[in-house]
């Protein structure tokens, strides 16, 4: 199945769905190439980036299952699908 590597913005207002949150990215952790999380105390939110290469389907279901989580806002954004490994030589 084809794969699209993807980046999941998430912002964190609400510290009571951090334990969910963090399931639904260890359910979905073989996918996961890699997350950083910044704590911005100064307007108390969490700031989380998990860049992903999923098929679109699985990106899609984690990104609505992490949206419907109360105090969390979540964005997607995709690199282009036909883009191509340039060859040297």
């Amino acid at each position: 199945m084809e794969t699209r590597i993807a980046l999941i913005a998430i912002i964190v207002e609400d510290t009571e769905s951090v334990g969910r949150l963090n399931g639904l990215l260890h359910e979905y952790g073989a996918y996961i190439i890699g997350r950083m999380g910044i704590p911005y105390r100064g307007r108390s939110v969490n700031i989380i980036s998990v860049a992903i290469d999923a098929p679109q389907d699985i990106i899609n279901a984690l990104s609505g299952k992490i949206g419907s989580l109360s105090g969390i806002q979540v964005k997607t954004v995709y690199a282009n699908p036909g883009r191509k490994k340039e060859q040297r030589g």
